[in-house]
């Protein structure tokens, strides 16, 4: 179901959404990346994705669903599991004895109707609509499973009688503990509690025993929110079946304990990352959720653009060097490092990764788990890697000054070395690595890019546009360099090229909006700081990192402030949500 660029062309200009210079230069534009003209348009916010698909489902012939204000019926919807639906945007809406009607962004999505087709055993039949609509329906499916799995949860509670249970001093022996763990109602609820956790996206489990209660919460979108309450006398049971889970001692209570297990959610494999704490109160027990068939992001899906991701395309195509990425923990450092060695990844090259975890699994790329509790760690394993005759090697993160050092002899010897280091900021890598023991005329010959990064939550389609008073771009210009962000915007033809910030418009969420319904998602700020001549003369001089961010800066390297600032003038993210980001 292709669409001729020239019919495209002369719909858009027959629509009067853009000007005719504009179509004119994005024609120009698409023939040189050789992609649509209305992606292009699209990609320079002349045109909405939503636009788009109107005038695209007008010339296929192919009917316009609109779902925000439809109520759409759980047993229909529920027919496509909810990952494939969010994965895919693609929903069920209206069902007959022969055929499914589904909504999608993307009729050619021809894995996800195949999926469905052969699920239901219907014919499919397939309509375009808008992401509002999408959004809308999706939080429904939420919203019924979240009721639905609240009340498995309250039936298998209400099943569980006279749980054993060790608060009063009577400590249970590994056999009562067994038994508690294999307690069918319990297997449901703890399963029902990793389900809800991966249909909510959420990225961390936390357990957490209270005075007279069990509190289970969800992290999603970086945010901690109260997902359930439980018995107290529950906490020992479902602390023991997660540790057979993950097989860890179930009698051990008084040492920390880290372990790991898998499941599979309606064809989505899941890895969780296990910790328990003793606590005054009980076991706290935190699951990381690591997704394993998460692929297929881009440098520009991460939200990387203009001269930032051109230094890193640049350093991309180096055969030798380092490329970092600094930030705290959760703020995406892996999954850019990624996004970078799915670039890499061509037959002629040979890569071997070193990990803890492997979060994400990659064709024809080795990786390889650390064990420390067997002397499998960082530098060991990177020891041995660099006698496989690898080309690019990806350390999961530089911990230790023995890791660091044969990190940088590595590149040295003709690697592209890929790692991940605990810093607040690009600058802060290098005074960070000197502090492993580095020697700077090393960071000098080795370092090509450091990337820092945060994650800020992106806002949903329940926005509205306002403009700042002149006090409030005062009070931002003491934070950032106005002139530096409104130049990059003019350059990547954000805004126009007179605009001043009076007439530039922000973001934020529509009135009475709650907040989970205002922001879905999460993107990534960046600072991408290239190791320049400047930059490598301040090295050898063992300057600390302002000095070293003052001359970034100068060489007109964006903040992670100002690239902040950048995306809320695109619509993806508030103010407010980057001060917060920032200040954490």
């Amino acid at each position: 179901m292709n669409i001729e660029e020239k019919q495209l062309k002369d719909f858009i200009l027959d629509s009067g959404l853009v000007s005719k210079a504009d179509v004119t230069s994005a024609e120009k534009d698409s023939e040189k990346k050789k992609e649509s003209i209305g992606r292009v348009l699209v990609n320079q916010g002349k045109l909405t994705e939503d636009d788009l698909r109107r005038m695209q489902a007008y010339i296929l012939g192919i009917p316009f669903v609109d779902l925000k204000t439809e109520k759409l019926p759980f047993e229909v919807l529920s027919l496509i599991p909810e990952p494939i639906a969010r994965n895919h945007n693609i929903v069920a809406f209206k069902k007959t004895d022969t055929s499914l009607e589904v909504a999608m962004l993307d009729t050619e999505d021809l894995t996800a109707l195949d999926f469905i087709k052969k699920k239901v055993g219907l014919k499919i039949l397939p309509r375009l609509t808008d992401t509002e609509s999408m959004k809308s329906a999706i939080l429904q499916y939420q919203k019924s499973l979240k009721a639905e799995f609240g009340d498995l949860i309250a039936e298998d509670v209400s099943n569980v009688k006279n749980i054993p249970s060790d608060e009063a001093g009577v400590e249970l022996d590994e056999k009562s503990l067994k038994k508690l763990a294999d307690d069918i109602p319990m297997i449901r609820i703890v399963d029902t509690l990793l389900k809800h956790a991966i249909l909510q996206n959420a990225s961390d489990i936390h357990i957490e025993p209270q005075e007279n209660e069990l509190l289970v919460r969800y992290r999603i979108d970086g945010l901690l929110h109260d997902a359930m309450i439980l018995p107290k006398n529950m906490s020992a049971s479902i602390s023991a079946r997660i540790k057979v889970l993950s097989s860890l001692k179930l009698d051990e209570k008084r040492l920390p304990q880290d372990g790991r297990f898998k499941i599979d959610s309606d064809g989505e494999k899941v890895s969780f990352r296990v910790s328990t704490l003793p606590t005054y109160y009980g076991e706290k027990i935190v699951m990381r959720l690591l997704r394993e068939n998460v692929s297929g992001f881009t440098l520009e899906h991460l939200a990387f653009h203009g001269e930032g991701l051109e230094r890193i395309h640049k350093a991309v195509k180096s055969t030798t060097g380092m490329i970092l990425t600094t930030g705290p923990t959760g703020s995406g450092k892996t999954t850019t490092l990624y996004t970078v060695l799915d670039i890499l990844n061509t037959p002629d090259v040979n890569i071997s990764t070193i990990e803890d975890p492997i979060e994400y699994q990659m064709k024809r790329v080795n990786q390889t788990q650390v064990r420390p509790e067997i002397g499998f760690s960082f530098a060991s394993g990177l020891r041995t890697l660099v006698r496989q005759d690898p080309d690019i090697i990806m350390v999961g993160e530089i911990r230790d000054n023995e890791t660091a050092a044969l990190a940088v002899n590595a590149s040295l010897t003709g690697h592209v070395v890929l790692s991940t280091l605990h810093t607040n900021s690009a600058a802060g890598a290098i005074p960070r690595l000197m502090d492993m023991k580095v020697e700077p005329f090393l960071l000098v010959s080795t370092l090509n890019i450091i990337i820092g990064q945060r994650l800020v939550r992106k806002l949903t389609d329940q926005k509205e546009k306002y403009n700042l008073s002149k006090a409030e771009i005062d009070t931002l210009g003491k934070s950032i360099n106005l002139d530096k962000v409104l130049n990059a915007l003019r350059e990547e033809k954000i805004v126009g090229k007179s605009d001043k910030w009076e007439d530039v418009p922000f973001f934020r969420p529509k009135k009475d909006m709650k907040d989970e319904d205002s922001y879905s998602g999460r993107s990534g700020i960046h600072e991408i700081l290239k190791v320049s001549p400047a930059i490598k003369e301040a090295i050898l001089k063992s300057a600390d990192s302002d000095e070293i961010q003052k001359i970034a800066e100068q060489e007109g390297m964006l903040t992670m402030i100002e690239d902040g600032i950048f995306q809320c003038v695109q619509g993806y993210t508030t103010i407010e949500e980057v001060l917060r980001v920032i200040a954490e």
